[in-house]
């Protein structure tokens, strides 16, 4: 009997033995389990930030790609450069979508590439503005030359017109010009006759005007006289000047010695064998102008 109560009391011991290790192994269970979940709820949290930092990357990139795609410049070389950055923009872009939120070190090295070219951007910016500051500069200081030098042009055209203008009015101013001209025929007694039958020549008179703007020096005077039928007279042997660049005939000529000071002189037409009733008419010439006319009614 004594026996049997020895060998229930050591079955209920082992049974509170093993109550209180289930209880301990439970008590174990449930700590893990609640370690586990605070484990797996940070680990989540976790996740979840560097996947929003992921997001937040790409979105600042993006941005930045959209930067890069409104930036323009008007100099081949800096177009070049902004090419490749916009290249690299788009596969940086590319990589870290393909790129585990969780891999920090990678999202790292990413970061640090969007700050390089957020910098490179930036100098792009700067260097650009300076660019078109200084093109605008150059623009101006273009426009103004250009100004300055069709003000030298007109400038120069004018006072080459003025000067024209003073060298045609000295040109003109210097011609020499005849006054008092007469034509008038004498006979064999050498008086003044206006008998056709008796003029054995005829003779014109002038005076070379005074001028001081006149060539000093040697100048020949030509006539040309001609008949009632409108026909040159010539003695013989022609005789030509030019005027104005063409070659004239004239009846007789005469040099004088002219100073600018007023000259009077005569020039004879000799060896015209037969005059005729009617009007007679002289021009005179210089080698530069038609100093004048006359006329002679013969009967």
């Amino acid at each position: 009997m004594e026996e049997n109560k020895s060998v229930k009391g050591a079955h209920d011991n082992n049974e509170g033995g093993l109550k209180k290790t289930m209880y301990a192994l439970i008590a174990v269970a449930a700590v893990l389990a609640v370690a586990l979940a605070f484990v797996w709820f940070e680990r989540s949290s976790l996740v979840n930030e560097l996947n929003l930092e992921k997001e937040d990357l790409t979105a600042q990139m993006i941005a930045l790609q959209n930067d890069y795609a409104t930036l323009s410049s008007d100099y081949d070389s800096i177009n070049t450069q902004l090419d490749s950055s916009r290249e690299e923009v788009s596969q940086l872009i590319e990589r870290i979508k393909k790129t585990d939120a969780t891999n920090r070190a990678k999202i790292r090295q990413y970061e640090k590439e969007l700050g390089t070219l957020r910098s490179i951007m930036r100098n792009y910016i700067v260097q650009i503005d300076s660019l078109n500051t200084l093109n605008k500069k150059l623009t101006a200081d273009a426009a103004a030359a250009r100004k300055e030098a069709a003000e030298s042009r007109r400038q120069s055209e004018e006072l080459s017109k003025t000067v024209q203008d003073l060298s045609g009015q000295v040109a003109v101013g210097s011609v020499v010009k005849g006054r008092d001209i007469r034509l008038d025929a004498y006979n064999a007694s050498n008086k003044v006759t206006d008998r056709s039958s008796r003029v054995v020549r005829l003779m014109t008179t002038l005076s070379l005007v005074e001028n001081d703007l006149a060539p000093k020096g040697p100048m020949r005077v030509y006539i040309r006289v001609k008949g009632p039928d409108g026909i040159l007279l010539t003695s013989g042997e022609q005789k030509t000047f030019e005027l104005d660049g063409e070659q004239l005939i004239c009846s007789a000529s005469r040099e004088v010695d002219y100073q600018g000071e007023e000259v009077e002189m005569s020039i004879y037409l000799n060896g015209i064998s037969d005059y005729v009733k009617g009007i007679y008419t002289v021009d005179v010439y210089t080698e530069k102008a038609l100093l004048g006319s006359a006329e002679l009614m013969l009967r």
